[in-house]
């Protein structure tokens, strides 16, 4: 199998200004990258946001389209800059200033999985990873500037969701401060990726539809909020992580019991996310 840079599902009649992206929901694993792999096919799902881009799919029946990714996050991290590059993985590749992201295996092309788990036996040549910068990443990234900009100039304004799913030992650490598990976190990179009024819109309709809610903590944003977060020009970005154990099996990475409930429920929430940023319209008083 080859991977496709990615998958476009776009709506009969465009009109909602939301853009919907699943970045690391992509699963067009090839053949030749689990063959160079030292994991199994299920150890190395295991950074994938498996099923999220199924939550995300009616976004056209609400008149938005879903960007999803086709090359799986392992392969290519669409969630990074082009320039991440690990000089632990990638052969002459200079290192540079500390990148907490690239210094933990976890760059644009990564070297290891959830838990630290490394994905190949040695060093990868440069000219692989331009490779798949080339083909995966450019791709991906032009198509979801174009989307956006596209809505920006119909409507004026836009909001990019970017959907992505977190394993639930990362939320450990809101229990420590005393309050209750976080299913949802909402990203915008402390206020810089969107305008407080649209990520506080963003938070209540997850609120309402019953999750328990946090924001920016664990998860505040990556490259995707810093590229096309620009709410000073109608542009807001919004990350938003779901809590894998409500609706999967993390080890096997299956679809549980409840698969289909948190589906309907997140159904409704994508209609009211497609909503965002309308101003119904008011009769015109009689003259």
């Amino acid at each position: 199998m080859t991977s496709s840079a990615y998958h476009l599902h776009l709506p009969d009649a465009l009109t909602s200004r939301v853009v919907f992206s699943s970045p690391h929901s992509g699963r067009d694993y090839p053949a030749s990258f689990i063959g160079a792999s030292m994991l199994d096919e299920t150890t190395i799902r295991s950074s994938e946001d498996a099923w999220v881009d199924r939550f995300f799919d009616c976004a056209p029946e609400f008149g938005a389209p879903l960007l999803r990714a086709g090359a799986p996050r392992a392969y290519v991290d669409l969630n990074r800059a082009a320039d991440e590059l690990d000089p632990a993985l990638i052969d002459g590749v200079r290192r540079a200033g500390h990148n907490p992201r690239v210094a933990s295996g976890l760059g644009v092309v990564p070297r290891v999985v959830a838990g630290g788990r490394a994905i190949y036996r040695g060093k990868l040549p440069m000219a692989e990873a331009e490779r798949r910068i080339t083909r995966i990443w450019h791709p991906y990234h032009r198509k979801l500037a174009l989307l956006l900009e596209g809505a920006r100039a119909r409507f004026g304004e836009t909001v990019l969701i970017d959907c992505h799913s977190m394993p639930r030992e990362a939320l450990d650490g809101a229990l420590r401060n005393g309050g209750p598990r976080p299913e949802v976190v909402i990203g915008d990179r402390f206020g810089a990726s969107c305008g407080p009024e649209m990520v506080a819109e963003v938070e209540a309709i997850f609120r309402a539809a019953g999750f328990v809610v946090a924001r920016n903590t664990p998860f505040a944003g990556a490259y995707t909020m810093m590229a096309y977060g620009r709410p000073a020009k109608g542009q807001h970005a919004v990350q938003v992580e779901i809590d894998r154990s409500l609706y999967m099996d993390e080890r096997r990475i299956e679809p549980n019991a409840q698969f289909e409930t948190v589906r309907g429920v997140l159904r409704g929430v994508v209609a009211e996310l497609a909503r965002l940023g309308t101003v119904e319209e008011v009769p015109l008083a009689a003259e």
